[in-house]
């Protein structure tokens, strides 16, 4: 009884450190360890055994029945080795545990991440796609999220070839933070040859996996992976999907989550991008520029952050001319049509004309394509011309 009461108190903590040699400490992660070992694979039973005892993990397993993969002297190397690693472990009932993966109804019962810890709870924009990916979807990924990362927010990714180590790296490029979830235990890197770029991650930002030490990259780690890619963030970017493709099963997620969905159009003509395309066609926002996401992400979750990219006097500067001040003034306060403005300015249509064509080039205004006018904030139009 015991010990099951200091695991209890321990893992009320901010995390569990498996460097921590304190008595309690190490209870709590074997306690912790020999949940997620036994239910990794079932979040859902995992999360209801916890809530019906309180999140004692000792108790929730025996409520579920189930029984450890691995005996407890495995699972002591586990944690000797989780230290020498620097992996730190994040129980449900941590104070660090993310809340917006808490919030959901398959939440994992335990992270074990390396690095900072606190980019879990930043605002956070996912870019997922082909891992056969073309020049173009490389380079359209590391582009959106090589300006996301100077525009503050972490890129999530899931770590594998083509889209997913684009975005990594373009964040990186940045200065920017990242995330990458893994489809396998804390101490695999998969694909192997990213052994690297893991470590890249690890300094500037985190590497998160529900999976136990030891597990292998399986099929079936991969949609449970992708679940917490969109559970993590506000809005998932698509590039470049097969038809048959996981990045699909992200945007599925991402949409039962209430997340926005977003994909960069491709060709019709090549299969690369049959999915993300039918995406579209069934509703999601483009993505033209690095513009139509932060537009995205602006609600419901709050104004995107700028990461004191954009200096102050360039986030209130307004169009130098006074027609175009006037007109600019206006846009800002509703979206509007080029005859409702006109009437609104009692103005002849040649001298709108001239403010909005000026306007529309320095990067101020905007069009629908059913023809409204909107203003461009002047904090996006400077990250914009930045990136």
């Amino acid at each position: 009884m015991h010990e099951t009461r200091t695991s209890t108190d321990a893992t009320s903590r901010d995390f569990l450190d498996p460097a921590d040699p304190d008595t309690a400490n190490q209870a709590a992660l074997i306690a912790w360890l020999r949940l997620q070992s036994a239910l990794c694979l079932s979040p859902v039973l995992a999360r209801d055994c916890l809530q019906a005892t309180g999140g004692d993990p000792v108790a929730a397993l025996a409520r579920s029945g189930k029984v450890p993969r691995q005996g407890d002297g495995v699972i002591r190397g586990w944690i000797r080795d989780l230290g020498r690693r620097g992996i730190r472990a994040l129980p449900f009932t941590a104070s660090l545990y993310p809340p917006a993966l808490r919030a959901l109804p398959d939440p994992p019962p335990l992270l074990l991440a390396r690095g900072e810890i606190a980019d879990l709870q930043r605002p956070s924009i996912a870019i997922v796609g082909a891992r056969a990916a073309t020049g173009y979807g490389r380079g359209v990924a590391w582009e959106l999220a090589a300006a996301l990362g100077k525009a503050g927010f972490v890129v999530v990714s899931g770590l594998a070839r083509g889209v997913d180590a684009a975005a990594h790296r373009g964040a990186l490029a940045s200065s920017g933070h990242t995330i990458a979830v893994l489809g396998c235990g804390p101490d695999r890197v998969y694909p192997p040859e990213h052994r690297e770029l893991a470590d890249d991650v690890a300094q500037a930002g985190v590497l998160v996996s529900e999976l136990s030490p030891g597990r292998p990259p399986a099929a079936p780690h991969f949609p449970l992976r992708n679940r917490l890619i969109s559970g993590l963030v506000q809005a998932v970017v698509v590039v470049e999907a097969r038809r048959r493709s996981g990045s699909l099963i992200t945007a599925r997620h991402a949409l039962d989550q209430g997340r926005e969905v977003l994909v960069v159009p491709g060709p019709i003509d090549t299969v690369h991008s049959a999915g993300s395309n039918a995406l579209l066609r069934d509703g999601a926002r483009p993505v033209l520029d690095v513009s139509d996401v932060l537009q995205a992400v602006s609600s419901p979750f709050g104004s995107a952050p700028t990461g004191g990219i954009v200096p102050d006097h360039e986030a209130k500067a307004k169009p130098r001319g006074r027609d175009e001040a006037k007109v600019y003034g206006l846009l800002c306060q509703d979206v509007a049509h080029r005859d409702a403005l006109a009437r609104t300015l009692g103005w002849p249509p040649g001298r709108l004309s001239v403010a909005l064509t000026d306007l529309e080039i320095d990067g101020w205004v905007e069009g629908d394509r059913d023809g409204r006018l909107r203003a461009v904030p002047a904090a996006r139009r400077a990250l914009r011309e930045r990136t």
